[in-house]
């Protein structure tokens, strides 16, 4: 089995490289990237990470994307359009303003697609054209707005994948005591916008019992971040991410978690060894979202999207049928969210690809916050596919988290002027 990796330049790839090394299923690994630099970084420390090993995959790198595409089977895009730098002016543009600027949420994360979707939708295009039929696995950020822009050209062949939803349900479980493969997790709404409202065991909802128990509710860290009453106020654990919601004047203030990795990774990048790069992931997840918590992150146990990705892969290659939360068009799953908008959800995978499983309807205060922001991510997609300046002024000035009209078009012009990329709004 053949797989690219485009943006395999990108410190997230060893640990795909590593997985993959357990697995022994893929023969050759195809790291594309615009930057040759870089992946002449990654190719190091993969070399060292294959040492010894006896089902390592066989790597190629080019900057050449025809090349990176011949003969795959499967496609994990992990792309970052303007690297670290522009998330770092995303987020003091942002700051400036007063609004949050991260990276997938609010005003940075329309930013960040504005930037993203052109080039998504081009590599879809080139995709669908040298290698029709290949799975394509979406990394890139933001996850969900990128797949349905992708999903126009490749249909159901392209899913996008998270690791949070997963991290969720685990710590979950571990709270409750119980082993999450015997579970069913009634997970439902966007990527980094969704809410864990039922955990079934044996057909029996356990979740009520979590939230009954203040001490076990702040036993993990989404219970910690939000507190036990308002998890019990919700009757639901929400996904991390919407403590930018939630709790939106804390938030907006925070430091640049884009200045502190663009630092970081150059110094990885500038002597790339496994040494190297295994430090400075450790101090990357001990870190994320610190700006949301008192002190560093505790669960820092792997199991992200590398693990995810490679669970939907053999699903799809083998037919393994395995129930994974995705991103996906939604069809009649979730209801009061449009048939062609990518959700997020529990999936029935097998090789024929991701299937969303029908969702009990989210409560009012959910679904008015999913339809909301559902509508930013289209009037962005429609920006960046159409060059509508009006668009993207909507997208700014209808996000919840953007609270002023004045404040929107302040955020584009400044976008605008520091983008080089988003030159292409009349």
């Amino acid at each position: 089995m053949r797989l690219a990796i485009l943006g395999g330049g990108g410190f997230r790839v060893p640990q795909v490289h590593g997985a993959l090394l357990a697995g022994g299923e893929v023969t050759e690994l195809v790291l594309h990237d615009v930057d040759a630099g870089r992946l002449a970084a990654i190719e190091r420390v993969l070399a060292e990470q294959a040492a010894g090993a006896g089902n390592a995959p066989r790597v190629r790198t080019t900057t050449d994307l025809p090349t990176a595409l011949s003969g795959v089977d499967f496609v994990f895009s992990a792309i970052r359009v303007g690297g670290l730098n522009g998330r770092r002016l995303d987020e003091r543009i942002a700051h400036a303003e007063g609004v949050l600027g991260q990276e997938t949420v609010g005003a940075g994360g329309i930013a960040y697609g504005l930037r993203t979707v052109p080039v998504a939708v081009r590599l879809a295009r080139v995709i669908g054209e040298l290698a029709p039929r290949a799975w394509v696995i979406n990394f890139t950020n933001p996850a969900g707005m990128v797949t349905e822009a992708m999903a126009a050209h490749l249909g159901g062949r392209v899913i996008g994948i998270c690791d949070s939803p997963v991290g969720l349900c685990r710590r979950v479980a571990r709270a409750l005591g119980i082993d999450p493969a015997t579970a069913r997790f009634g997970y439902a709404g966007l990527n980094h916008l969704g809410w864990l409202r039922s955990v079934r065991v044996g057909g029996e909802d356990v979740l009520p019992r979590l939230l009954a128990d203040p001490a076990a509710c702040e036993s993990f860290e989404e219970g910690k971040l939000f507190g036990a009453d308002w998890l019990r106020a919700l009757g639901a654990v929400p996904n991390e991410y919407l403590h930018y919601y939630y709790f939106a004047r804390e938030a907006a203030g925070s430091e640049s978690r884009g200045a502190f990795l663009l630092e970081q990774q150059r110094g990885f990048y500038a002597e790339p060894s496994l040494t190297s790069w295994e430090r400075t992931r450790l101090e990357r997840e001990a870190t994320y979202m610190a700006e949301t918590r008192e002190g560093a992150r505790d669960d820092l146990e792997g199991g992200g999207y590398e693990k995810v990705a490679l669970a939907l892969m053999r699903a799809l290659a083998h037919g393994e049928r395995t129930t994974l939360i995705l991103n996906v068009r939604n069809g009649s799953a979730l209801p009061g969210v449009p048939g062609d908008a990518v959700v997020e959800v529990p999936c029935a995978v097998d090789a024929n690809g991701a299937r969303p499983i029908a969702a009990a309807p989210l409560p009012d205060h959910a679904l008015g916050l999913v339809t909301a922001v559902k509508a930013v991510e289209r009037a962005t997609i429609e920006a960046a596919t159409t060059g509508s300046r009006e668009a993207a002024l909507r997208a700014f000035a209808l996000h919840p988290l953007v609270d002023s009209v004045s404040v929107a078009r302040r955020l584009l012009d400044g976008y605008a002027a520091a983008h080089p990329e988003l030159s292409y709004l009349a």
